[in-house]
């Protein structure tokens, strides 16, 4: 399973706005049939990583509201302290490691306290918290889908060919030729916003004597980046230490997570549903 750092850096900061709103910690997604397979790639294409421990969500949650939700409000989505659903050092956190160590030294010259009194559980049942609820706000495709098709195909057709720039990689009758028929319209939207079996990044890292290594991108956060070179050999460096140039292929999709408007989304897939 991949993990929650190996692509939020590459993926978008504001996955909330693709979320009407976001469910209680408590609420349960739909986990059987394409349902499920929907839930999984939006999780793969968005680097969700593996799914979060809800029992320990559940118990972080109430320490979070104790000792932080007067800061960045009960459900994480921020008051007098920013939100943390945007966070990148939740979304580069796997299981407490990263939040655990902040939490523990705190950044008292911004107004964050350190809570050194924490336990490595507790950090983690808060960290299983803020992972669920960014998948709460990212994954729509984790809950039952009702009726898709209110949009204007005519519309979407303009998208599709105008601003959306799909056809700088798609065409009609090429790629996307019958496409409707082989998908149904939840499956077909769930395919344009979060492609599934994405194809890996490709990564070059530049060391400071200007030595330069190419390859398959592993892991990227805040402090390392790691990758496999065209020979399979596994290499790691501090990540202030090097230059990093990724070359992301659903750059273009990932972008557009940022830009569509729930109009532009209908619209396009009431398109592509005409594509049989």
């Amino acid at each position: 399973m991949v993990s929650r750092g190996l692509r939020s850096r590459i993926t978008f900061s504001c996955v909330a706005l693709l979320v009407a709103s976001a469910l209680q910690v408590t609420g349960q997604a739909q986990h059987s049939g394409p349902q499920s397979n929907r839930a999984e790639h939006g999780r793969e294409f968005l680097g969700l990583g593996p799914v979060p421990d809800l029992a320990a969500a559940a118990r972080g949650q109430k320490l979070f509201v104790q000792s932080c939700g007067f800061c960045h409000g009960n459900n994480a989505t921020g008051a007098e302290g920013p939100d943390l659903l945007r966070s990148t050092l939740v979304l580069h956190d796997d299981r407490g490691e990263l939040l655990g160590r902040f939490l523990h030294t705190g950044r008292p010259e911004k107004g964050m306290p350190a809570f050194a009194g924490l336990t490595d559980a507790q950090s983690y049942d808060i960290a299983e918290f803020l992972h669920a609820r960014v998948e709460q706000a990212a994954n729509r495709f984790g809950y039952k889908m009702q009726n898709v098709l209110t949009g204007n195909a005519k519309a979407g057709q303009e998208y599709f060919n105008g601003k959306g720039r799909c056809t700088q990689c798609h065409s009609p009758t090429g790629d996307l030729a019958h496409i409707a028929g082989k998908f149904e319209p939840a499956d077909l939207q769930a395919q344009f916003l979060y492609p599934a079996d994405p194809p890996p990044s490709k990564v070059t890292v530049t060391s400071a004597a200007g030595q330069t290594v190419s390859g398959t991108l592993k892991r990227i956060d805040d402090f390392t980046i790691s990758m496999y070179d065209s020979s399979g050999i596994f290499h790691s460096w501090p990540r202030d230490s090097v230059n990093v140039e990724i070359d992301d292929p659903l750059r273009a999709h990932r972008e557009l997570l940022s830009q569509y408007t729930d109009a532009d989304m209908h619209n396009l897939l009431a398109y592509l549903v005409t594509l049989k």
